[in-house]
């Protein structure tokens, strides 16, 4: 099986659960890690700059990686698989 297959089959996937498990529009929470990078934080956070929503930041203990939380109120499943996919082409960015 392909990457791609595979890719689309987690988001045909992750939509589905959204879709069942919760009511629309609803808050979300967004969780990554990525290597402490000006370039690669300034990036995600122009993924979601057009939606209202609370950046958190955490380092790590040596400061090589840092943790961001992403959380806001977004419309529908399909919202949210846009930012995932956004954020997917940034390398290192680790998306939980």
């Amino acid at each position: 099986m392909s990457e791609t297959t595979k890719t689309t089959l987690f988001y045909n996937r992750l939509r589905e659960q959204l879709e069942e498990s919760t009511d629309w529009p609803s808050n979300y929470l967004f969780k990554f890690i990525l290597p402490s990078d000006e370039e690669k934080k300034a990036t995600i956070r122009s993924v979601f700059a057009n939606h209202s929503v609370q950046i958190t930041e955490r380092n790590s203990s040596k400061n090589t990686y840092v943790s961001i939380s992403i959380e806001g109120v977004f419309r529908s499943p399909d919202q949210i698989i846009s930012k995932y996919k956004a954020v997917a082409q940034i390398e290192g960015v680790i998306q939980l």
